[in-house]
């Protein structure tokens, strides 16, 4: 799997599953564009961690739910390394409500970033892509909540519930252009978000036991995902969900 002389974008790329999806790539020959917002230290440790290593590597800060911004990523990508080929669309969000007490603004922001986020720079990268006439890749880090319930957590299964339908639509429409279209759902994965659930025993005994394997995920495993389908090796999986979970979407019999 390997992606010597590719170019890659990965939003929200400075820590979690978005900093292992970009070292990941990195590290299998691709020249990495870091997107982040905010504080800039974080995403340049990732570009510091891949260049350290002999690889390419650039941070760029912008909010994908922003079009000017997200035109600008790839604006400055194609400036710093001649193309594009692959995007992955990590950047996510989420706040958890009851469903009744839920604020619009809450709805609006968690689909703005969610989902709006991907539409912008699917749009945009693939854009580019036709343009190369070379194909392309775009990879979605969806959730297994495009399918299963999350009560407390409308926005955010909406949003995902509506990248999954994304996905399936314009990976048809960009079928003929070579460009393929798949979504990685992760289940529950080990992230710095997670460190209030690793400091209350009793809660992660009691979801690692809806785990049909039995613990969490960690990031490099969902990076490892990612970047099969952004290799060749994925030549012919466009249009589909891969799911990421060990076992969990199956246990709650959702799908």
């Amino acid at each position: 799997m390997r992606l010597e002389g590719k170019v890659a974008i990965v939003t929200g790329a400075a820590t979690g599953i978005g900093s292992a999806i970009a070292r990941h790539l990195a590290s299998a020959g691709a020249a990495v564009v870091v997107d982040y917002v905010g504080d800039p230290a974080v995403a340049n440790g990732v570009v510091s961690t891949i260049t350290g290593s002999g690889g390419r590597a650039i941070a760029v800060e912008a909010d994908v739910s922003d079009e000017a911004h997200v035109e600008r990523l790839v604006a400055q990508t194609v400036s710093a390394f001649g193309r594009l080929d692959v995007l992955v669309n990590n950047a996510g969000i989420e706040e958890k409500h009851p469903f009744l007490e839920t604020p619009a603004h809450v709805w609006d922001k968690i689909l703005a970033v969610n989902l709006t986020g991907p539409w912008l720079c699917s749009k945009a990268a693939a854009g580019q892509m036709v343009r190369q006439g070379s194909g392309g890749r775009i990879v979605n880090i969806s959730s297994i909540h495009e399918d299963v319930t999350m009560p407390t957590n409308a926005p955010y299964c909406a949003a995902k519930g509506g990248l999954r339908m994304l996905m399936r639509t314009i990976a048809v429409e960009l079928a003929p252009h070579g460009i393929l279209v798949n979504n990685v759902a992760p289940g529950a994965v080990w992230t710095p978000i997670d460190a209030e659930v690793e400091a209350k025993p009793a809660e992660l005994q009691a979801l690692e036991a809806e785990i049909p394997l039995g613990r969490m995920g960690k990031p490099e495993e969902i990076a490892e995902l990612v970047t099969f389908l952004a290799s060749d090796a994925a030549s012919y999986c466009t249009g589909a969900t891969f799911f990421a979970d060990g076992g969990m979407s199956r246990q709650s019999g959702s799908l």
